[in-house]
């Protein structure tokens, strides 16, 4: 589940009650300045004290926008929340969406979608090399790193797992959620679920373009039905189409973290 508005000590025992009720994972979100969402929280910190308050949740930002940070205090940030949960976090990463203000009302960030996806590329070729421990070169467009060494290494190996968004059906963006451990997906050009069918046919794109998808995450994000017998059908039908996540998120403004907290001590779909 989401954690999408509340504030640090709601969050927080949303979290923890999640992790108590059985829910997978609990995910924050990495924005500046979203309209409409202005009451924002840095996500590392956030999920900082969310490691050290659970026990088996997974952890992770649905999703981080790392076209705004340096591939080596990126590297730093998760190997230190991966150690402090014991290995429970997760990378989701994208782009960043169009209208956080963090991008395009303040000096020095990239503010077309082409840069940001080429420092995305690099950022993460980067912190995949950092992570095995030994030292990092690397020549990009954006990003220069000479003889570079980040220890420790993370808990999870041989990385922290990376889910680039893969925005169905566009090639490139699938392509690069290909390389690495799992796909966020979402539908190019809306903000509408995906179809189960749709969902079948984008598993069928990366099991021909990677092979085996044995240990390869396919995550696909709605809202649960209130009823808990169509809620487990919904579940179950995204599962056959080959998810293996599915997220409950609620980005509507009338959410209230009461409702979340709500949802959390109700726990996943049995």
């Amino acid at each position: 589940m989401v954690g999408s508005y509340g504030t640090t000590a709601q969050l927080l025992e949303i979290a923890q009650e999640a992790d108590a009720a059985g829910w997978d994972a609990f995910f924050t979100w990495d924005a500046i300045s979203v309209p409409g969402m202005e009451e924002t929280w840095d996500p590392w910190a956030l999920l900082a004290a969310v490691a050290v308050r659970t026990e088996r949740i997974r952890l992770g930002a649905l999703v981080f926008a790392p076209a705004r940070r340096r591939p080596w205090k990126l590297a730093r940030e998760a190997v230190t929340v991966d150690h402090l949960s014991g290995g429970r976090l997760v990378l989701p990463v994208g782009l960043g969406v169009p209208d956080d203000g963090g991008f395009s009302r303040v000096s020095g960030e990239a503010t077309t979608m082409r840069e940001r996806a080429e420092r995305l590329d690099e950022l993460l070729a980067v912190c995949d090399q950092a992570w095995r421990g030994e030292p990092v070169t690397f020549t990009g467009r954006h990003y220069r790193v000479t003889d570079l060494v980040l220890r420790p290494t993370p808990v999870q190996r041989p990385r922290v797992p990376v889910w680039p968004v893969g925005g169905w059906p566009s090639p490139r963006s699938m392509a690069r959620a290909a390389r690495w451990d799992g796909v966020v997906l979402q539908r190019t050009g809306s903000e509408e679920p995906l179809s189960t069918a749709d969902v079948a046919d984008a598993v069928a794109w990366l099991r021909e373009r990677r092979g085996d998808l044995t240990g390869y995450d396919v995550v696909v994000q709605d809202v649960l039905p209130a009823d808990p017998g169509a809620a487990r059908d919904l579940v179950a039908a995204y599962e056959e189409a080959g998810a293996t996540w599915f997220v409950d998120s609620r980005w509507d403004p009338s959410v209230t973290p009461e409702a979340l907290l709500d949802l959390a001590r109700q726990g996943p779909p049995r």
